[in-house]
């Protein structure tokens, strides 16, 4: 597995070149008809499973469409390719949120929500507060950072009461394995590797620990003037969305084997990766997007990441970056 999967604040480095994309869609004699997109993805299960299900199942020609697919290492590149018109659609974790929140993308919809994550410390570490002046490991603006911050809040403490230790998630591996740190931000399945070499690890906190207060949702972005400029193109991408969101809810294990193929990764290690997050229908994020309760997971992260000044400029409102009405549309 990508050992960056969730690494979605990171610099934004070189793009990588879009010649090398890998097509997905038909490139048949019958392609002139089709309307032609590039989607970006992190090759991890979130990112790569709907995309390994529309491929699957026909769904790009059926709805019109002829995809080329492109991997990135996180989501801020996908982003900035998005600005420069280089990819029309792509993928990022809860961690590069704040990229809509600043103008940068618009969501056109939640993909998932995350349950990965977690606080791990060395054993003989029994809680949060017992951090303090310790050493923590944490892959900085990842969803990974995002939990450290949330569990010292709630213990009311602040970075400045830990040594914060910056680092890649590979290197959070071996630095932990090997004693080098006292705890980490980090999630599953890197923690799995960990455990190898550290099986008595203590896990201090998880996500679901603050599912009153904020949920971790990856999501599927475009440029920001994308939708209104190309409406027909997003509805049809979103209605191939929505058929694999359903794919996926009813038949996990043979999705599973789909992202196995496609990501040239070991089954089980996709079965563990997709056993840490929660995956909707599309009816269920219909109701979602209905009761208001996406918008509040939304409103929840643009507040976070306003307070760790995270936010470049005036703060966009969740209504204003996500195209709900789109994806409910496409399912008309």
């Amino acid at each position: 597995m990508d050992v960056t999967r969730r690494t979605l604040l990171g610099g934004l480095a070189t793009l990588p070149a879009l010649s090398a994309l890998a097509a997905c869609g038909s490139s048949g004699s019958g392609s002139g008809d089709l309307t032609e997109v590039t989607y970006g993805y992190i090759p991890d299960f979130n990112g790569a499973s709907l995309l390994a299900i529309a491929e699957d199942q026909g769904l790009w020609e059926e709805n019109g469409l002829k995809v080329t697919t492109q991997t990135f290492t996180n989501g801020p590149l996908q982003i900035q390719a998005l600005g420069t018109g280089d990819l029309d659609f792509g993928y990022i974790g809860p961690g590069a949120m704040w990229l809509p929140a600043s103008g940068k993308a618009k969501v056109v919809t939640v993909n998932g929500v995350g349950q990965a994550d977690r606080v791990i410390a060395q054993p003989g570490i029994a809680a949060i507060e017992d951090l303090a002046g310790k050493k923590v490991a944490i892959p900085e603006g990842t969803s990974g950072d995002m939990i450290v911050q949330l569990a010292l809040e709630g213990a009311g403490m602040s970075i400045e009461d830990i040594e914060k230790v910056a680092m890649d998630p590979a290197t959070v591996v071996s630095a932990f394995s090997s004693g080098q740190v006292d705890a980490a931000g980090i999630w599953y399945p890197l923690i799995d590797t960990i455990k190898a070499q550290v099986p008595d690890l203590v896990e201090l906190t998880q996500n679901s620990d603050f599912a009153d207060i904020m949920q971790f949702p990856n999501v599927m972005v475009t440029g920001a003037d994308y939708p209104e400029k190309n409406e027909e193109t997003t509805i049809k991408v979103l209605s191939v969305l929505r058929t694999a969101m359903d794919f996926r809810a009813e038949d996990l294990d043979a999705t599973i084997e789909l992202v196995a193929t496609m990501t040239q990764a070991d089954a089980k290690a996709v079965a563990g990766d997709a056993a840490n997050g929660e995956y909707y229908k599309a009816a269920d994020l219909d109701g979602l997007i209905e009761d208001g309760t996406i918008e509040t997971w939304l409103e929840a992260m643009n507040t976070y990441f306003e307070d760790n000044g995270k936010i470049e400029g005036e703060t966009v409102a969740p209504a204003d970056y996500y195209t709900f009405d789109l994806f409910t549309k496409a399912g008309e």
